[in-house]
């Protein structure tokens, strides 16, 4: 290890693992002090969860640890190596501004992303350059380390599987992008950060044996229950694909766009990373992309699944030495697994529509009814969002579709759904609208409404965001505040555009 100066007094419990991998899947790290930390918002719960001391690690000599100052006793300070294609290219990539602090160790399994695990990682995301910087100065800016913090507790709160943040820091120092900017720190926490990306560094310029270990590694941490399996690495495959067309199917039924859904997005565990130009749709439309570099639409709305997918095709040809030595056989044996992924995500994605309509069973005309409401939807510009709270609560449906003779037609169609439930599974009307108020959340970030909490926190009010963060921990609650939330923004004639943050 590096020589810095070290914290005795340890607000954590480090387990670290990785760097039991060899080198060559990682860097050690210098640190790269800024000049004056100071504490933005902090997720108190969150370090309850990690069972960290929230005074300990507040106090002020540990903020120097979240700020990267100093290294904690029993931290592993490394820069993970992975590669990825991003828009279809591949390049060779790595943590160019982040470093893995250390693998916080619980006493039990938390369920911290909706999954059972008792390690994840903790790494300061803006905490300096690293050998796979490629050039650039390995700092983040304040607005999109906020608005990652925001996102990722509002994903979680939606019960969506996906990496949290536990607390971001001002620096005192000055980030040159397009305009001068407020440097800050992200403490990001994951159950890990392996990545597609991380098995295509590894069979492109490691070799066998190293994807081997790696592999051994992700069962080992993510899926210890196909480790006895006969073909353990194949169980992998399965088991990431099962992981992805569950999430993703998540993501659609919320309406998040990822924006940059490249192989080096995409976890091994199943957990939604990077929250840089990511956005929640309005109004429906499934062509909608708010990815600024996303010029041609790959990662819009309605081709995450398709993404998703060709994703998994590229960390299955990563593993594919090790799922037969055969290449033909291991081919045919990956193809199988990965054709079922679109049957997976329909089956995810059709259960959780049937619930934001109320429907407990199965019936043929479910499929018709789901996609005729996206179809007006679509056609009369409504929200997303708000149109399920319409039928939902049975409240402002005042709007042009719902006014509309197909729309009439449609609703008594749904209406004798609902009252066959109770004749076929025993359901009734009121059970039905119970099941919608637990399936259609109320709140989402809307985007002016980040926005506009990015701004004032910028200027030192963290008011709108800590308003807007409460609103958003029960997004599935209905209390009169949330209101405000709910409505969409003033028209405008420019689309709404995120971006890198990098």
């Amino acid at each position: 290890m590096t020589q810095d100066k070290k914290i005795n007094k340890s607000c954590f419990n480090f387990e670290n693992t990785y760097i039991d991998l060899p080198e060559s899947f990682y860097s050690e790290i210098n640190l790269n002090p800024v000049k004056k930390p100071e504490l933005v918002i902090f997720n108190e719960d969150l370090a309850k969860f990690l069972e960290i001391d929230a005074d300990c690690l507040k106090s002020e000599e540990n903020l120097e640890i979240l700020a990267g100052n100093k290294k904690v006793e029993g931290g592993e300070y490394i820069a993970q190596a992975y590669c990825g294609h991003q828009f279809g290219h591949f390049t060779m990539l790595g943590d160019g501004r982040a470093v893995l602090i250390g693998e916080q160790k619980v006493s039990k399994p938390i369920d911290i992303t909706k999954k059972e695990s008792d390690k994840f990682d903790i790494q300061l995301k803006g905490s300096g350059r690293t050998p796979y910087s490629r050039g650039g100065d390995g700092r983040a800016v304040l607005g999109p380390m906020l608005r990652e913090y925001i996102i990722s507790e509002a994903m979680y709160n939606l019960s969506i599987p996906t990496t949290r943040s536990l607390a971001v820091l001002k620096t005192g120092e000055k980030v040159y992008r397009e305009y001068v900017k407020q440097g800050a720190i992200l403490t990001r926490i994951a159950s890990s950060h392996l990545r597609f990306g991380t098995f295509e560094y590894a069979a492109n310029f490691l070799g066998k044996e190293e994807v081997k270990k790696l592999a051994d590694y992700a069962i080992d941490r993510h899926y210890p229950y196909i480790k006895n399996e006969e073909n353990k690495y194949l169980s992998l495959l399965r088991e990431v694909i099962k992981a992805h067309a569950s999430l993703v199917a998540k993501w659609m039924c919320v309406g998040f766009i990822h924006g940059v859904m490249n192989t080096d997005n995409m976890t091994i565990s199943g957990e939604t990373i990077d929250y840089g130009p990511c956005a929640f749709m309005d109004t429906y439309s499934p062509d909608t992309v708010f990815s600024s570099i996303d010029v041609h639409g790959r990662y819009a709305y309605k081709n995450q699944p398709n993404m998703a997918s060709w994703n998994i095709c590229r960390f299955a040809e990563a593993i594919l030495p090790l799922i037969n030595e055969d290449v033909d056989i291991a081919v045919d044996l990956a193809q199988e697994e990965i054709l079922k992924f679109s049957d997976l995500y329909f089956k995810n994605w059709f259960s959780q529509m049937r619930k934001k309509l109320g429907i407990f069973d199965e019936e043929l005309i479910d499929k018709a009814l789901i996609e005729d409401l996206l179809s007006m939807m679509e056609k009369y510009k409504e929200d997303f969002t708000n149109t399920f709270v319409s039928l939902t609560y049975r409240k402002n449906m005042n709007r042009r579709m719902f006014l509309s003779a197909e729309f009439t037609t449609w609703h008594k169609n749904w209406q004798e759904r609902l009252e066959r439930q109770e004749e076929s599974v025993g359901k009734t009307l009121d059970e039905a609208y119970e099941l919608m108020k637990k399936s259609n959340p109320i709140v989402i970030p809307r985007n002016h409404r980040v926005e506009e909490a990015l701004k004032a926190a910028d200027e030192g009010n963290l008011t709108v965001m800590e308003n807007l963060l409460s609103v958003l921990k029960n997004p599935y609650e209905y209390k009169k505040e949330m209101d405000k939330y709910t409505e969409l923004a003033e028209p405008s004639d420019l689309p709404y555009r995120t971006y890198c943050g990098t």
